[in-house]
């Protein structure tokens, strides 16, 4: 791995050596890495976790060396520069039509990919599910027993190559149409209600005590999360602006694979 990173290293300072065999054979060997999980743009080491920036410049530098082609589906047709993923029996994947997952991104054992899409980079642990319309961004590294409900947006990061991606620890619960960008963590076991959005710079308020303690770009394990206001003041008058408000922590007796109704239901809240 060594060799591989003063490769990549060398590459992004001179793009010329994108043209050399070693090079090109290096970065798909790379890719190869992160499609197989080897590999990962972004690893836990303990409680933190690490980003490999240099695993995310092979990626970058791997779409120039891709040439564009088209791929025929039946009645439909595309022209990519980026291979599908396949053989998903042998991976023991269920996937349903029109989910579509990009080679060089890791799916595990178990993950049920309703129509959604994952792409280059991604990592999605045994046991998840990614349902309807969900996408999940280049590098988002996703844990086990997550339940990614439809139409949810996991963004994706690539550049600046030293920025972490987002990150959804084990067995977390994330409600339909909540939009989670810009490296923000959600720490194991959340519950996320329906619509809330999350980006570096949204203001996440803990309403759990009698003083509210606001925090930023992570979502501290077993919260339950709704969406909510605060107010603003602006040059044309006082407006309620977007956040993200905790509410409690998921109970001992809720389940980690209940529904999200059941786990708002202890705090009577329905989103």
């Amino acid at each position: 791995m060594n060799e591989f990173k003063e490769i990549i290293e060398n590459a992004w300072q001179d793009r010329a050596l994108l043209k050399n065999e070693k090079t090109i054979n290096c970065i798909n060997q790379i890719i190869e890495e992160v499609d197989k999980g080897r590999l990962r743009p972004a690893a836990p080491n303990g409680k933190n976790w690490i980003v490999n920036d240099w695993v995310k410049k092979a990626i970058i530098l791997y779409f120039p060396i891709r040439k564009m082609e088209s791929i025929d589906v039946g009645p439909f047709e595309y022209h990519d520069k980026m291979k599908l993923k396949h053989g998903y029996k042998e991976l023991g994947i269920r996937i349903v039509p029109n989910a579509v997952a990009r080679y060089g991104s890791y799916i595990s054992k178990g993950v049920i990919l309703m129509p959604s899409y994952v792409n280059i980079g991604a990592y999605v642990d045994e046991g998840t599910m990614i349902d309807t319309w969900a996408t999940v961004g280049s590098c988002a590294q996703i844990g086990k027993n997550v339940h990614i409900s439809g139409g949810v947006g996991i963004g994706g990061v690539l550049e600046p190559v030293q920025a972490s991606p987002v990150i959804v620890e084990d067995d977390v619960f994330i409600g339909s149409r909540s939009i989670v960008v810009e490296g923000v963590k959600v720490e194991k076991e959340a519950v996320l209600g329906a619509n809330v959005v999350l980006t570096a710079s949204t203001k996440i308020i803990d309403v759990t005590n009698n003083k509210a303690n606001e925090i930023k770009g992570i979502i501290p394990a077993r919260s339950v999360v709704i969406p909510g206001t605060y107010n603003k003041e602006f040059p044309a008058g006082n407006y309620g602006v977007p956040c993200a408000l905790i509410i409690g922590k998921r109970k001992d007796s809720t389940d980690k694979k209940t529904s999200l109704n059941n786990a708002l239901r202890d705090y009577n809240v329905a989103v």
